[in-house]
């Protein structure tokens, strides 16, 4: 799939993510890995998927010819849909349980708004991977018509009044809680800090459900933090990197 078809496919696919999460998931999985082939050899390599839950994209690698390992905080997520999570570990995204320089490739999807830290969590996707290795994060900005998550789109008029208006309404806490599980990260924020790590090379940033022509929607600050819906940036380790970013 590419340009506009694939993006129909997307969104038609995420329409049903509650449904049919393994049309969607299985669907986005199998994107990413055509997509981080562009960067990369998959054949071979060594994948850490960082808050990958019930391994559906660690399985997409693993159909390419990668060795995939798995990364998940949440125990639960490990079996969700009915699956169980093949080669995975309990770990905490900002402080990963692995060596430096341990993997070819680090792989994370929609966690880096749910830490604490966004600036650890990327310092340790870059940390893990050797140098001459591809990271390749996405997530959802908070300014984007998703950005609340299930709370959206009421998150424009406050994420705390947002969470407790979910609440109201459905007589459960929001699964994402503002300020505790779910963070206001930006477009600006994360792009500032990718290009100014020293220690990698940031090779492409897109809107990841867009055509990629729509990567031109990054150089206008306001418009990008709206529009965006959710980013892609993928770096590559220097190879003179040092051992602890």
């Amino acid at each position: 799939m590419n340009g506009i078809k694939r993006s129909v496919e997307l969104f038609r696919a995420f329409r049903h993510e509650g449904t049919d999460p393994a049309r969607f998931y299985g669907l986005l999985a199998d994107d990413t890995v055509s997509d981080a082939s562009r960067f990369c050899q998959l054949n071979g390599s060594t994948v850490l998927d960082v808050g990958g839950a019930s391994g559906y994209v660690a399985d997409a690698f693993r159909a390419a010819g990668s060795r995939a390992l798995t990364v998940e905080y949440d125990v639960d997520q490990m079996n969700e849909h009915g699956r169980n999570l093949m080669d995975g570990i309990i770990g905490d995204g900002c402080e990963l349980p692995l060596a430096t320089g341990s993997v070819d490739i680090g792989y994370s999807s929609n966690v880096l708004e749910h830490v604490v830290s966004h600036r650890r969590m990327l310092a340790e996707m870059v940390r893990v991977v050797s140098p001459g290795g591809v990271i390749y994060i996405t997530f959802t900005n908070w300014l984007s018509p998703w950005g609340g998550h299930e709370t959206s789109p009421w998150h424009y008029l406050g994420g705390e009044w947002a969470a407790k208006r979910f609440e109201r309404k459905t007589g459960s806490p929001a699964k994402n809680r503002y300020g505790v599980s779910l963070f206001p990260l930006s477009v600006a924020e994360v792009l500032g800090w990718c290009r100014s790590c020293p220690d990698v090379i940031v090779l492409d940033a897109f809107p990841r459900y867009y055509p990629r022509w729509t990567k031109m929607l990054l150089k206008v600050p306001v418009l990008r933090e709206l529009l965006t819906w959710n980013l892609v940036v993928v770096m590559r380790r220097k190879s003179g990197a040092a051992s602890e970013p």
